[in-house]
C-alpha cells in the first residue's frame, strides 16, 4: 500500500509540473546535434517513436546519450532514460558534471520486461519532453520475447503527446517505429579520445513503414 501511494504521489507531482499537451504530428524535437537534426528531417519526432539501431559494439550510442542529456540540460527540460541493463555511466566520455545529471531521471532495470514497464509509466503520463529506453545490452533471448503488441502500446500513448520517444537495440525490431536510424560506425578507444569525435557519427535512417530507405540511404555524415 506505501509503494502504490508513493507512485501515485510521484505521478500526480510530476503531472502537476509538466502539464501534458496536445502535440501535431510533425513536431520534432531538436537534438541540438546539427547533423543528427539534418538526418532525421529536423529532429526526433514527438508522439512517435524512434528506433536507434545499433548493430556493432562500440557505435557511438552511449556518446550520443551523453550528448542528448548536455542538449537537455542546456535548453532546461529534462530527459527519462530507462536503462535496461543498468549500464549507464555517468562518468565516460569525461563526465557528464552534476549540472547536467539534475536534469535526468534515471530508471535503472535489470531485465528488458522491466524496462518496457517502466516506459508504460513515463509515457502514460507524459511528463518528459525525451524519453529514452536503452535495450543495446539486452540479450536476443530476452528482447524476442517482448511482443510487437508492447511497442504498439507504446505507440498509442505517446501519439498526440510532446514527448519524443527514442528506444536503441541491437537489431530493428520495432515494427511501430515511425524512424529507423541505424548506426554505421566501430570506434576505439582512439576514436573516443578525439575531439568532436560524435560530430563523425554515421547514420541511415529510414522510415518504418516505408519499403524503401529515404534519400538515397540518408547517409549522414558530417565533418
Amino acid at each position: 500500500m506505501g509503494a502504490h501511494s508513493n507512485i501515485v504521489d510521484l505521478r500526480n507531482l510530476l503531472a502537476e509540473r509538466f502539464p501534458r499537451t496536445t502535440t501535431p504530428a510533425t513536431a520534432r524535437l531538436s537534438t541540438g546535434l546539427s547533423f543528427f537534426d539534418q538526418a532525421a528531417g529536423g529532429g526526433l519526432p514527438k508522439g512517435a517513436l524512434t528506433e536507434l539501431i545499433s548493430p556493432k559494439e562500440s557505435a557511438g550510442s552511449a556518446s550520443l546519450i551523453h550528448a542528448l542529456l548536455e542538449v537537455a540540460h542546456r535548453e532546461s527540460y529534462f530527459l527519462a532514460l530507462i536503462d535496461g541493463r543498468d549500464s549507464f555511466d555517468p562518468s565516460a566520455s569525461g563526465g557528464l558534471g552534476n549540472a547536467c545529471l539534475q536534469n535526468l531521471l534515471w530508471v535503472r532495470c535489470g531485465k528488458a520486461a522491466e524496462a518496457i514497464k517502466a516506459a508504460d509509466l513515463l509515457l502514460r503520463d507524459g511528463n518528459f519532453p525525451l524519453v529514452i529506453v536503452d535495450l543495446i545490452l539486452n540479450s536476443a533471448d530476452e528482447l524476442r520475447k517482448i511482443p510487437q503488441t508492447s511497442w504498439y502500446r507504446l505507440q498509442r500513448l505517446v501519439e498526440g503527446a510532446p514527448i519524443a520517444c527514442l528506444i536503441l537495440t541491437r537489431q530493428s525490431m520495432i515494427s511501430s517505429a515511425q524512424l529507423k536510424i541505424v548506426l554505421h560506425n566501430l570506434w576505439t578507444l582512439e576514436t573516443f579520445a578525439e575531439e568532436n569525435a560524435l560530430s563523425r557519427l554515421q547514420m541511415q535512417v529510414r522510415r518504418s513503414h516505408l519499403p524503401q530507405i529515404l534519400s538515397a540511404s540518408a547517409m549522414a555524415e558530417a565533418g
